[in-house]
């Protein structure tokens, strides 16, 4: 080989022609590469006129050469087809080329937590398998080049944003080895997982937000609604979590989904206190016969003709005179055709009739309602009162509005319905900011991976 107690030095450089693809599942990458070694043999050195000799492959096996092998290598091999891809070539001074095509798969150790908007390095180490350093040294051939890369090579999941090689001494029982050791910087592509993903999470919790605008009288529709939302995002959940391994600890995707589950939950909890405190009524309008439709009718004309009498002094000399003026004033399309829509079109009114009565009216019906009612509750305090579960409180609620006519018919808003409709889509843009600004502003710092035999 070479002096006594001299080392054999290997020079290597590796040109990749493709690389890919990179498994978080079982953490490992592979790639198809030229791998290139150059050593010196004086004992093969020769004379004449030609420089350099292609030898076949068949002198491999009667020559001597490297054992050199990939530390974190899983299920290499070497290309065979047409032929054996290898190339050996011997100059006259003793120098030697060893090139073969290599697919290498390697181990990647990866970590997650920043998903998908992380950083991973994923190393290659090369070494002898036997022989120490006081036996084979290698080296990177070329300080720029000695990792390259075809033109126009790219990888479909990650941007190479970098590359680090050096040389380092691996100590084990057997004694120092020489080893090299590459680094492939990489930064994961996130357009997948925001159409895959992110945007359908955000668009489905917008969605539950809908609930917000239904009356609380609906129930069935607002729980579907909600439910619908949540048995969704379970299945994203499921999906985004296939080609992931089985980590001990949540990835920055994990919880943006887990927020993304809090917020639907919430609406329907959010309904449940709505449901459970302020809805006192089941939004149902009640068939009224038409008998007591003609008395509503006759009681209220009668009561607007009154007025109207009154304020004019001319008293007609029988109710049923001022009916039939009022008829004849009053064509039948604001009378019997306004009779079973009158409810509808002015919800607001607990007694039907109200539609009916004139200001003055109107002014004396609230004098005699107001005497019976009870005091006004704040705001603030009956807030309060949901907040805390007051059972009196919503029981007190119950009587009030089944003791007002036609009050627990009308459909209404909750007041903590209108709250949800601007907390909830200012705290969840609020988190989503605060998230982004998060991730995406956050640097990985480069650090080698450390070598195992």
């Amino acid at each position: 080989m070479v002096k006594v107690g001299v080392p054999t030095i290997v020079r290597t450089n590796i040109l990749i022609r493709s690389m890919g693809p990179v498994s978080e599942l079982d953490m490992e990458y592979s790639m198809d590469c030229y791998f290139r070694q150059y050593w010196r043999d004086k004992r093969l050195s020769f004379q004449g006129p030609i420089k350099s000799l292609s030898l076949s492959i068949k002198m491999l096996d009667k020559i001597w050469r490297p054992d050199t092998y990939f530390f974190n290598g899983k299920h290499s091999h070497i290309h065979t087809l047409t032929v054996p891809n290898k190339l050996l070539r011997l100059d006259q001074d003793g120098g030697i080329l060893y090139s073969m095509r290599l697919t290498i798969k390697a181990t990647c150790p990866m970590e997650l937590k920043n998903f998908p908007m992380d950083h991973q390095s994923c190393p290659l180490i090369i070494g002898s398998y036997g022989y120490t350093r006081g036996q084979l040294v290698y080296e990177w051939k070329g300080a720029d080049d000695a990792v390259s890369f075809v033109p126009g090579m790219t990888l479909n999941q990650f941007d190479l944003i970098s590359m680090r090689s050096r040389n380092l001494t691996y100590t084990r029982r057997e004694g120092e080895f020489s080893v090299l050791h590459v680094a492939f910087n990489l930064k994961r592509h996130t357009g997948y997982f925001l159409i895959q993903v992110y945007v359908p999470c955000i668009l489905i919790v917008v969605l539950s937000w809908v609930s917000f605008w239904i009356h609380r009288e609906a129930t069935s529709d607002r729980v579907g609604l909600c439910v619908t939302a949540v048995l969704t995002l379970s299945t994203i959940s499921l999906d985004s979590r296939t080609d992931l391994p089985k980590v001990k600890y949540a990835t920055a995707l994990d919880w943006f989904l887990l927020m993304s589950f809090l917020y639907c939950i919430a609406t329907l909890l959010e309904f449940a206190g709505v449901h459970y405190f302020t809805k006192v009524g089941s939004g149902e309008i009640p068939a009224m016969s038409e008998d007591e439709w003609e008395d509503i009718d006759d009681e209220a004309i009668a009561d607007i003709e009154i007025d109207r009498i009154t304020h004019d002094h001319d008293l007609p000399t029988s109710i049923h005179e001022s009916n039939e003026s009022l008829a004849s004033e009053y064509p039948q399309s604001l009378t019997g055709g306004f009779r079973k829509r009158n409810v509808m079109i002015c919800p607001i009114y607990n007694d039907p009739t109200h539609v009916f009565q004139a200001p003055s009216s109107h002014a004396s019906t609230m004098e005699r309602t107001t005497q019976t009612e009870p005091p006004i509750i704040s705001k603030t305090k009956q807030m309060w009162l949901c907040f805390i579960g007051d059972d009196k409180f919503r029981k007190q609620r119950e009587r009030d509005a089944s003791s007002q006519k036609g009050a627990r018919y009308i459909n209404s808003v909750s007041l903590i319905d209108r709250i949800a409709r601007v907390a909830f889509p200012m705290s969840f843009a609020l988190f989503n900011l605060l998230y982004w600004l998060a991730y995406t502003m956050f640097k990985t710092d480069f650090s080698w991976t450390s070598v195992k035999g």
